[in-house]
């Protein structure tokens, strides 16, 4: 026998490394052999339900890190509902219809034009799924536990109709209308846009500053040679320019420069600022009025047959411009607004590809919009009615998907009224708990500032919207007919409307006062795709039996505010006046390593998939908890790294326990929490705050706090203190003491909760740690959480321990500097004295601990601290240490040095605790000895 057969060395066949590229999938399809997510949901049946509703990410293309970190983290919440007392099945959606899936068939040589509708949008259809196959591989492979084989698609039959109904609802709430009004329109698309579907990126666009000439100054302004000079950003709209918008509040000069014979009103504020840009050096202010008297002004447009009226309006500014604004109602809201409270005709002169027409006159027909600046500000400077023109850089709108800016364009177009029910909207955002809280007033703003929502998209790849039209051309919307239409759509699918003729369409026998000879046409738009998605709470919480409307919990990245989020609050008002969500958590954006956007084109992204391939899932999801996803997060392979690390360290602290609790049973060996000694019973406490505090960062989706925790409890509670005495426990006392089993007990107990702790984060690890554990269930996955205990004088235990702990702090402080001084090589060769004040000393008596033992020295004596020698150093006066080489020889078992090595003559390598371990349990070695090494 050799002296190391007599130690309790730990052995486990849990491996040092994970192996985690190639172990994650074949755990993976254990997983799905075994049906461990049907199992787990089959543990829940009558539990509280907890349903977080997925927003669906649009099918097209791989997924990248931001959809990662939006799916782990979904996950990490569904996975510890699960397996903490809630029934939470999770269902995964993909948002399937849209521009983008039309764009990429175009981009491969299918031309829309020359097919029928429905053979192109089978070709949509196919493309969809193919692209919801292969990001659902991707989600499956970052180990996300999910109803994959029945997912939520926006193309499927049953979501479609759920979707008309929600149309019709909000139809016959008199919601839904038709009307000319300038919208989001891009022209690279050829379709209206929702605000949510564009993005903003400064440009530079030519200001104009412009005189156009009084006809009729309603006998405040005189007709000979006075001028309005007006503002724009916009010279291309010039045509189609019908009015001058002012403030009726302003005061207004009419100017006359020096060496010039007209006179020119604008703001008076103003003057001077002008002036100086036009070159006015002298200059005579014929009069001031308020901008109240100049409404009703006439003038003539600078070169379209036109008369140009003066209007009051609330949107015009004194920061910039001359406070009067061109305006086109056909070309901007606010422009639309005025020109119709004026009963001014919405003029469009451009076309859906971005071409103005005929109606902007022989020089402007044909010509691609931005090119009609430089011609407009030409025909003005040789009217001489340009006085400055000059660059302004601004923030403007681009069509997100073909990066295209967009422009606004009356067109007639169906509409979702939001001002009708925007106080119920508002009023349901109060029954909503908000994760950040600030979410709560930015949503509250978006919808307060929010005008009515253009419904119609005209393109072919989505759900046409639910619209005949009778002989007269009136709309027929009724309850009847959209009934009709979703049972229809339930049974053959949205693709039946583009098959059938309108009259097919129909309920048998339908009639209408605006058909009378029973004649039919259908709407050929479809619905906007954030009415697809924005009807999901119907189309998937309400429609499924085994989930809930209103979902607990929305959790998708801050720009959902004013998409997803959004869409679904306006329509789940509108169809049961109640918000869709319970609960609403958002996160921030995936941006590189410097703070920028990642995109393909600059070649600064990360995928998933490679971090997957190089270091394995469990990597990427323990990232999600170590950065603060509430705001941006910055993405580097140097992250993943440090993550890489702190994984290591958790591993082979969880494989140290499994070690040392292999030939510990639960059942047989545990040592109750009254039978401890007093360090383990401070070990147990402290593991139970930290279930306890675990599962609340849990509660409050506070992952960052979590990692926090979890780093912090693995190396300073368990590896720094812990751990780092346990040693001459487990390995020198004899195998079934008290105080061997005891620490068993708190060990098991620790590697068991702290296994089901993590599973939801790392459930191939976790899934790996399982077979290892005494436990019942047979996967971790189908296990519970770890309930949080009582214990008898917890606190008092936690005080008097901790107060120890500062002790220790102070302790291991003088033994570093005794290390620096080389007056010791490690803590077990030290002799340390401590001098204690009375509390203190108190304090080491009550906690009926082997003190020796924990600060893992060789040797270790106690005094008043009025006894300390002049070179111990003191700490606060309620301490002094003194570190000393520890006497003795260097027992060959322990390690430890002792001035009793030797005393028992058949072990004269051992000390004596050691000499009287192997008596009692290898009594043989007495007599034989033991082997060389």
């Amino acid at each position: 026998m050799r002296v190391k057969d007599t130690l309790n060395l730990g052995k486990t066949k849990f491996k040092m490394r994970g192996n985690l590229p190639v172990k994650e999938a074949e755990r993976q399809k254990v997983w799905e052999d075994n049906h461990v997510y049907e199992l787990r949901q089959k543990l829940n049946q009558g539990k509280p339900s907890f349903i977080l509703h997925d927003g669906p990410p649009y099918a097209n293309g791989d997924i990248h890190m931001g959809h990662a970190m939006n799916k782990i983290s979904k996950d990490f919440i569904v996975r510890y509902k699960s397996m903490n007392g809630f029934r939470a099945p999770y269902v995964p959606g993909w948002d399937t219809h849209g521009l983008p899936i039309e764009q990429k068939l175009t981009q491969a040589g299918y031309d829309r034009k020359k097919m029928s509708t429905n053979d192109f949008r089978k070709l949509c259809h196919d493309y969809a799924l193919k692209q919801v196959n292969r990001q659902r591989k991707e989600f499956e492979r970052l180990g996300v536990s999910a109803e994959w084989d029945n997912p939520y698609l926006t193309l499927k039959p049953e979501f479609e109709a759920a979707e008309i109904r929600v149309f019709g609802k909000m139809a016959e709430k008199g919601l839904i209308y038709r009307g000319k009004k300038p919208v989001i329109w891009s022209w690279s698309s050829e379709s209206a846009l929702a605000e949510a579907e564009v993005e903003y990126h400064d440009i530079t666009s030519q200001t104009a500053f412009y005189a156009e000439k009084v006809i009729d100054g309603k006998g405040v302004l005189d007709e000979d040679n006075t001028y309005m000079v007006v503002w724009t950003t916009t010279p291309w709209t010039i045509p189609a320019s019908e009015g001058i918008t002012i403030d009726g509040g302003f005061d207004y000069s009419v100017v006359q420069p020096e060496g010039d014979n007209r006179k020119f009103v604008l703001a008076t504020e103003l003057v001077e600022k002008n002036a100086e840009a036009f070159g006015w050096d002298n200059y005579n202010i014929v009069k001031t009025v308020k901008g109240q008297e100049l409404e009703g002004v006439l003038a003539k447009h600078p070169f379209m047959d036109r008369k140009i009226l003066t209007m009051i309006g609330d949107f015009v500014t004194i920061d910039t411009g001359t406070g009067l604004v061109h305006t086109a109602p056909g070309f901007g809201e606010d422009d639309y607004n005025v020109g119709k409270a004026n009963g001014l005709d919405i003029f469009v002169d451009v076309d859906a590809q971005g071409y103005l027409t005929k109606d902007a006159g022989k020089d402007f027909e044909g010509v691609f919009y931005d090119d009609a600046n430089e011609i407009a500000l030409n025909k003005l400077k040789e009217a001489d009615l340009l006085l400055k023109q000059e660059p302004i850089v601004h923030s403007y709108p681009f069509d997100w998907r073909t990066k295209k800016p967009v422009i606004y364009r009356a067109t007639d177009q169906w509409f979702a009224s939001v001002d009708k029910i925007k106080d119920n909207i508002l009023n349901a955002i109060e029954d909503v708990d908000f994760k950040p809280s600030w979410g709560k007033k930015r949503l509250h703003n978006m919808i307060k500032d929010r005008g009515d929502w253009v419904i119609s998209r005209q393109r072919v790849w989505g759900v046409p919207l639910p619209i005949f039209y009778g002989e007269d051309g009136e709309a027929i919307i009724t309850k009847e007919t959209t009934d009709h239409v979703a049972d229809l759509f339930a049974k053959y699918g949205s693709d039946i409307w583009f098959e059938k003729e309108a009259k097919e369409l129909l309920p048998e026998g339908f009639t209408s006062e605006h058909s009378p000879n029973g004649k039919f046409t259908k709407e050929n738009d479809i619905m906007d795709v954030w009415f697809d998605s924005g009807s999901s709470h119907q189309g998937v919480c309400a429609e499924r039996d085994y989930l809930n409307y209103p979902a607990d919990l929305y959790l998708e990245g801050s720009d959902q505010y004013r998409g997803w989020f959004n869409s679904s609050l306006i329509t789940s008002v509108a169809y049961a006046n109640k918000a869709p969500y319970k609960q609403l958590l958002s996160q921030g954006f995936t941006l590189d390593g410097n703070g920028h956007k990642m995109s393909k084109s600059l070649g600064n992204t990360i995928a998933p998939i490679d971090v997957i391939k190089k270091m394995g899932a469990e990597i990427v999801r323990l990232w999600v908890t170590s950065v603060d996803t509430s705001a941006d997060v910055r993405v580097s392979m140097e992250n993943f790294v440090k993550v890489s690390d702190s994984y290591k360290k958790i591993r082979n602290t969880i494989r140290y326990m499994l070690a040392n609790t292999s030939d510990f049973d639960p059942k047989e060996n545990a040592v109750s929490f009254d039978e401890m000694p007093s360090v383990d019973k401070y070990m147990l406490i402290k593991l139970n705050k930290f279930v306890s505090e675990i599962k609340n960062d849990y509660d409050n989706y506070d992952f960052l706090s979590l990692n926090r925790k979890l780093q912090s409890f693995i190396n300073s509670d368990l590896s720094a203190f812990y751990l780092d005495f346990a040693k001459d426990i487990l390995y020198i006392d004899p195998k079934d003491s008290l105080t061997r089993r005891s620490m068993q007990t708190v060990l098991y107990k620790a590697v068991v909760s702290i296994t089901k702790l993590i599973t939801p984060i790392l459930p191939h690890t976790a899934e790996e740690i399982w077979p290892f554990l005494k436990e019942s269930e047979d996967f971790a996955q189908l296990s519970e959480m770890p309930e949080v205990e009582n214990y008898p004088n917890e606190n008092d235990i936690l005080d008097k321990w901790s107060k120890f702990m500062n002790l220790r702090d102070d302790v291991l402080k003088s033994l570093e500097e005794a290390r620096d001084n080389k007056l010791i090589g490690k803590p077990s060769e030290a002799k340390l004295s401590l001098y204690l004040n009375d509390d203190n000393k108190t304090l080491m008596n009550e906690l009926n601990a082997n003190i020796q033992q924990i600060l893992m020295v060789s040797q270790l004596s106690t005094d008043n601290i009025e006894n300390a020698p002049s070179d111990a150093q003191n700490f606060k006066d309620e301490i002094s240490i003194k570190v000393d080489h520890a006497d003795g020889d260097t027992c060959e078992r322990c390690r430890l040095i002792s001035t009793d090595v030797g005393t028992d003559s058949d072990y004269p390598k051992f000390c004596g605790r050691c000499a009287k371990i192997v008596r009692a349990n290898f009594p043989e070695t007495a007599t034989e000895g033991f082997e060389e090494k």
